[in-house]
């Protein structure tokens, strides 16, 4: 990954789209097997009003940027030097990493981190423990947003059986992962055995040919100023507050991509908030919880479909609106990404090789 971000213009491929063509077609496959028309998803698509659309275009892009707005407050107030404008960026080529080496996200993140350490050397402990606190904070509302739908739906007497285990079994994990990061995050000698331990099993692969002694030494001290800046943040409830007052407006904006995508197709009466809290809550969840499988192209669009259809969405509009959603949350925000990462590259070039050697290459 770091040859790939390090890399000042990366080759688009027909392997670049290899994952994403591989989850559309197991998506086509899936509404196929429902015997939902893709003449009719074409035609539905179609008759979308743009204003409205554009409108979800529009939110889907300031969710980015409230999101990037509070991984910025998270740096600044840890004395990494980085601009609005390029924290904006960088969660821009997080998101397109993402896309081309899917992980629950943690390529993207390992991206950011990179990139940042790579704009201020020895930022890298900082960066980590900024990236770990907004996944934290993006945990806790995922979790406030689930409860607070399915409370919604309880009142109005429209959560099911499967739907309410669904929910519990989510919040559960989330709480599961959220308490077992927090116990990393405050247990110094347990991260530092992990990550050791892991730098040793790589040395055992390689059979001694990987001498990581010094990777070892950089580790020890990313390690430790990982440690130290969430302990600042724990004195820091302001920075925490406001961070985490970005993080909801970009939930909020993520929503509203939800209703404004319905309402284009003049289906939003088919939607109550309620469903769309919890519709967005489940599927953010089923992302961020690592499962070990790939959940960028392919299983979201399946997921948000069948979830659309559990709440009485018709087979086709559920599909068009998926589609149509991920068209914003997905493919705009891959071009984006995309375009980001060249401009980053080329800034690089002209900036000149740098005069330490890249850890990356011992």
């Amino acid at each position: 990954m770091l040859a790939f971000l390090s890399a000042p213009k990366y080759k688009v491929t027909w392997k670049t789209f290899l994952l994403p063509i591989i989850g559309l077609v197991a998506f086509f496959a899936y509404i196929y097997i429902f015997n939902v028309d893709i003449r009719v998803i074409i035609t539905k698509a179609q008759e979308a009003n743009l204003y409205y659309y554009a409108l979800a275009a529009i939110a889907s892009v300031f969710d980015v940027f409230f999101f990037s707005l509070a991984w910025y407050f998270l740096l600044r107030f840890l004395s990494v030097k980085l601009s609005i404008l390029k924290s904006f960026g960088f969660v821009w080529v997080g998101i397109f990493v993402d896309t081309m080496i899917p992980a629950e996200s943690i390529s993207g993140e390992i991206a950011k981190i990179f990139l940042v350490n790579s704009e201020q050397n020895g930022a890298a402990g900082k960066a980590t423990a900024s990236v770990v606190a907004q996944r934290l904070i993006g945990m806790g509302i995922n979790v406030a947003i689930l409860l607070i739908g399915a409370s919604l739906l309880l009142i109005e007497s429209l959560l099911y059986g499967m739907i309410l285990g669904l929910i519990l079994f989510l919040v559960i994990m989330i709480c599961l992962f959220f308490t077992l990061i927090l116990l990393l995050c405050f247990r110094e000698k347990w991260t530092f055995r992990i990550v050791d331990s892991v730098i040793k099993f790589a040395e055992w692969i390689s059979r001694g040919h990987w001498k990581l002694s010094k990777m070892r030494e950089e580790v020890v001290e990313i390690h430790k100023a990982f440690h130290t800046a969430i302990k600042e943040y724990m004195r820091a409830p302001k920075t925490l507050f406001i961070a985490s007052c970005s993080s909801i407006i970009s939930w909020i904006l993520s929503l509203s991509v939800f209703y404004l995508t319905f309402l284009s197709m003049g289906k939003a009466h088919l939607l109550s908030w309620s469903t769309i809290l919890v519709v967005s809550g489940i599927f953010v969840a089923v992302k961020s919880v690592p499962i070990g499988i790939p959940f960028e192209v392919g299983l979201p669009e399946i997921t948000l479909t069948t979830l659309l259809y559990f709440f009485g969405v018709p087979w086709d509009i559920s599909a068009t609106a998926t589609i149509l959603m991920r068209l914003l949350t997905l493919w705009l925000r891959f071009f984006i990404g995309f375009g980001a990462q060249q401009v980053i590259g080329i800034k690089a070039v002209m900036a000149g090789p740098s005069t330490e050697k890249d850890p990356a290459q011992d």
